[in-house]
């Protein structure tokens, strides 16, 4: 009786044990991909000032549209798309909360409203630059998120040449990320849709396989 007790116990700790293993391997290697990931986010302002043939701003974050027009000033490029809009919102309210003249810069500014997420970007980005027939981009979007920016418009338009330019919101913490729980957790999250995106889950691959379809 007492062998009949004793056994079923042993192996549920065994078992546990194991879980608890396995646990433990898993947390250490999604924390080694967190650091990796990590590692691809820019840390500092680009030195590359060379022109493109436009520049390209995802919406979402702070700085971002500020930081196009900036580019768009100084003749970086000679026009500038605009990804991700507001339905509703059109070029002269964007300038006007950028704080420029409607009559500034709206010539050579075009905007794009269908897209909602990364992939959406990369879809309505690539669909412009084909219809523009340009060769090379500046894409400015939050340091966070231009790993997998980089990712989804290079596999939306793998023949053209991609300049990042990342902008550092204020309340992203990139020195010592970890000493700050708002950064870990929003870059903990970017890293997950990052997977996804480069899994094939996002949207993105199938929709730029179609369009490489002749």
């Amino acid at each position: 009786m007492f062998e009949a007790r004793r056994w079923p116990r042993a192996r549920r700790l065994r078992w546990l044990r194991r879980i608890a293993l396995l646990a433990a391997a898993g947390g250490i290697v999604w924390l080694g991909g967190l650091i990796w990931f990590a590692g691809k986010v820019p840390g500092e302002e680009t030195t590359d000032r060379s022109t493109t043939d436009a520049i390209v701003v995802l919406t979402g974050g702070t700085g971002r549209l500020e930081a196009g027009l900036r580019l768009l000033e100084e003749k970086l490029a000679m026009r500038l798309f605009v990804s991700g809009v507001a339905q509703g919102v059109d070029v002269a309210a964007l300038l006007r909360v950028a704080q420029r003249r409607p009559n500034e810069l709206a010539c050579c500014i075009a905007v794009g409203y269908r897209a909602d997420n990364t992939a959406g970007n990369a879809r309505e980005t690539a669909e412009w630059v084909a219809k523009q027939g340009l060769k090379s981009i500046r894409l400015v979007t939050a340091s966070y998120h231009m790993p997998r920016s980089l990712l989804e418009l290079g596999r939306a338009m793998p023949d053209v040449r991609i300049v990042p330019h990342p902008v550092f919101p204020p309340r992203y913490k990139g020195s010592r990320w970890w000493l700050w729980p708002g950064t870990a957790a929003l870059l903990s999250s970017e890293f997950v849709k990052y997977l996804i995106a480069r899994a094939g889950f996002s949207g993105g691959a199938e929709a730029a396989r179609r369009n490489r379809q002749p």
